[in-house]
């Protein structure tokens, strides 16, 4: 399947935000299981309104892929380096279009001068991660109940992982 890889609008937000929605309700049931209260928490954010947010912060790199005339796809980077979103709509799984938008991702930090790329993965994609050199970092508990994956991939030859990562996991006091 060829898919286009392009900058996300602001008129793409309704689009992005169905694709966000039906991949955590119908992908993502390994990390849900179902559980009415879980899926409330994790797509009360997934609006138009606020997808439209996303995509206009001037510290966020958005992406659609697009197959013809539809968006089967989003992602969003962060200024922090962040993979925020990477999401596809259940047909396109398993066809490129994933890989394609990481890659786009990947490009977009190296240009801002990023040495690496985290994220939190569902249990879902944590072998989509995994197969494209992303580290495992642990585990951490979202906000929504569910537990995520901390990766993180080094860009550059000397990148290590960003210091937000290394103290999360250290049990530290900061005192």
């Amino acid at each position: 399947m060829s898919f286009d890889i392009r900058p996300a609008v602001p008129q793409d937000a309704a689009a992005a935000c169905a694709v966000l929605r039906r991949s955590i309700e119908e992908c993502c049931g390994l990390d849900h299981h179902g559980d009415p209260a879980i899926l409330a928490a994790w797509l009360g954010n997934k609006t138009p309104k606020m997808v439209t947010t996303w995509f206009e912060s001037p510290t966020n790199y958005p992406l659609v892929a697009v197959r013809g005339e539809t968006i089967v796809g989003v992602a969003l980077l962060t200024a922090a380096g962040k993979l925020a979103l990477c999401y596809l709509e259940p047909e396109a799984l398993r066809q490129g279009a994933g890989k394609a938008m990481l890659a786009r991702i990947e490009q977009q930090a190296l240009a801002l001068g990023m040495k690496t790329v985290f994220l939190h993965s569902t249990v879902t994609a944590e072998g989509f991660f995994a197969g494209r050199g992303y580290r495992r970092d642990g585990l951490l508990r979202a906000p929504y109940g569910i537990d995520t994956v901390l990766f993180w991939k080094p860009l550059v030859a000397d990148a290590s992982a960003p210091d937000s990562q290394r103290k999360r996991f250290c049990n530290c006091s900061s005192a």
